[in-house]
């Protein structure tokens, strides 16, 4: 079952940016692609517990601002050591201007 979250509005994160969201003390980073489409992500790094939303995003990829490891956030895989564990995605949908995240649900 989901359970839709409103996490933040569409003027909130910038084409190729990402931004913070928490929700129930869960980290978790909200993407926009180049494209424009949304994206949500856990919020900390799977190699050594940083702040992805701190990090540089370019394309499709997030690099990690501890140790440059990168994911593609659209599918949460490591694409550059040191990370070696995938990161989780998770369900989003845009309405009226508002980005919902899924944060129980799994893509």
């Amino acid at each position: 079952m989901s359970e839709w979250i409103a996490a933040c509005k569409v003027d909130d994160v910038e084409e190729e940016d990402v931004i913070p969201f928490r929700h129930e003390g869960k980290h978790l980073a909200i993407y926009r692609s180049p494209a424009g489409e949304f994206y949500c992500t856990d919020g900390i790094c799977s190699h050594e517990r940083a702040f992805l939303a701190r990090g540089l995003v370019m394309g499709h990829l997030v690099e990690c601002p501890k140790h440059n490891a990168r994911f593609d956030y659209r599918t949460g895989e490591a694409k550059r050591a040191p990370a070696r564990e995938a990161i989780r995605t998770y369900p989003v949908k845009v309405e009226d201007g508002t980005v919902y995240v899924d944060p129980g649900g799994d893509e």
